[in-house]
């Protein structure tokens, strides 16, 4: 509408000055021309007037037609920001570019291709195929024809008829027909590379200039986010190279409590069987029997608290809900779980507060002679607070002596608890039970 009465104003000041031309010159030179003569030259004006003005607003109209596109792009690229942002995993991030950018570009095929050091291709990811024109392409491209050209961060690949391009190697049997082509650099940190492709606009127009720099602008924004679920993969993978670390550690630490009891209690039935003691010796050996019980449960607790913490795309709710219910039916015990199904935290605090239950419930299994428990889980303002509570025959912390359990148990929930910057509390007397609360932040911070 503002344009519309801009261009009112501007034929209407047109005339107005052609008005004011011939008020002027009628004072200053009545007599210079004729009538014919002044009429011409009205004419000239305002033919020269319409001209010039036709041509600004035309140029306005222009102006305007690309304002409109580009805000429509950086809508559709904000949006297609967010969607990716909000994903971690990389292989979900990947598939979220291929499908933002097709739509992006309004075109029927897009691909990603994840190039090795060696220049060959070593993932293909693609959108706008069915499953079943997928399955009858058959083996992804290994990198030849135009997907074997490597792009540089300002190169890109604009090609109107494959067909006619001598660069290009054909397509597998199977393909759906493609003639366009428009490629572009994702340029992420080292080790990605790739390429992001774009074919057959459903326009079926060749695409344009304008559309290279709309799918140059989007790679920029998916390279953010690909180099963010790199660093979310790696602190994963750091997070669980040290974990395996901890939990070796704490399996030689018990295996060697085990064998140590082990190998006292044989050296005394090898000792009671020389001097004909056998009910000595039986004694000693229901005791081994005992300890290989003991051993057994705790590998099925440790076999138990692995697959469950190891089920991919389970929050800490599930993953301690299952684990408590799956625990229970094994010990006998009766449990209940308190914790707020809505609880998310950062991974490598979600996996130590798991294993401080684990570790919990495993002492309340071998130590407390329960008959119930219960787990609580709650986030606090900046911190979690995991709480294991049981009914049991308790015990004075204080008097521990280095050598006793639960010492060992408590031990390692503390260093897991302290590992995050927070730290373990311990409630118990002698008949009243136990209650073992551990507070860690929200965020980790490990001073480096």
């Amino acid at each position: 509408m503002t344009l519309k009465r801009l261009k009112l104003y501007a034929f209407l000041s047109s005339a107005f000055f052609v008005l004011v031309l011939e008020v002027s010159r009628h004072l200053l030179y009545p007599y210079l021309l004729s009538l014919p003569g002044r009429l011409l030259i009205d004419g000239i004006l305002i033919v020269v007037a319409l001209f010039f003005f036709g041509a600004f607003f035309h140029v306005l109209d222009s102006m305007q037609t690309q304002l409109e596109r580009q805000n429509r792009e950086l809508l559709a690229l904000h949006q297609a920001g967010i969607d990716i942002g909000a994903e971690l995993a990389l292989d979900a991030v990947l598939q979220k570019v291929v499908d933002q950018a097709r739509q992006l570009i309004q075109s029927r095929y897009g691909a990603l291709a994840v190039y090795a050091e060696t220049g060959q291709i070593s993932a293909f990811i693609t959108s706008g195929m069915s499953g079943e024109v997928r399955a009858a392409i058959g083996a992804p491209p290994t990198g030849r024809g135009l997907l074997g050209i490597p792009l540089g961060p300002e190169e890109h690949l604009l090609v109107d008829d494959i067909g006619a391009d001598a660069r290009a190697g054909g397509f597998p049997p199977g393909h759906p027909p493609i003639r366009s082509l428009l490629a572009v650099p994702i340029v992420c940190k080292p080790p990605f590379r790739g390429n992001l492709y774009v074919s057959e606009r459903q326009d079926n127009q060749p695409f344009t200039r304008e559309d290279q720099e709309t799918l140059s602008r989007f790679a920029v924004q998916a390279s953010v986010a690909i180099d963010n679920a790199h660093l979310h993969q790696r602190v994963r993978e750091l997070a669980a190279s040290e974990e395996r670390l901890r939990l070796a550690h704490e399996m030689h630490d018990g295996l060697a409590q085990v064998l140590a009891y082990v190998n006292t209690k044989a050296q005394a039935v090898q000792g009671y069987l020389r001097h004909g003691k056998t009910h000595e010796a039986s004694d000693q050996l229901n005791q081994l029997a005992a300890a290989a019980r003991e051993v057994y449960a705790d590998v099925r607790e440790g076999i138990l608290g692995l697959r469950v913490s190891s089920a991919p795309g389970r929050s800490l709710p599930e993953a301690v809900r299952d684990y408590v219910d799956r625990w229970a039916a094994q010990s006998g015990l009766t449990a209940e779980v308190e914790i707020d199904r809505r609880l998310r935290l950062p991974a490598g605090i979600e996996l130590q507060v798991f294993r401080i239950v684990q570790e919990g419930l495993a002492n309340v299994r071998k130590h407390a002679r329960a008959e119930r428990v219960a787990v609580r889980c709650h986030a606090l303002d900046d911190r979690v607070r995991v709480t294991v509570e049981d009914d049991g025959v308790g015990f004075r912390p204080e008097a521990l002596g280095r050598s006793e359990f639960p010492r060992f148990g408590l031990a390692t929930m503390r260093e897991r608890a302290e590992s995050l910057g927070g730290h373990l509390q311990i409630s118990s007397t002698p008949g009243t039970g136990t209650r073992v609360e551990a507070e860690v932040p929200l965020s980790v911070s490990r001073g480096v």
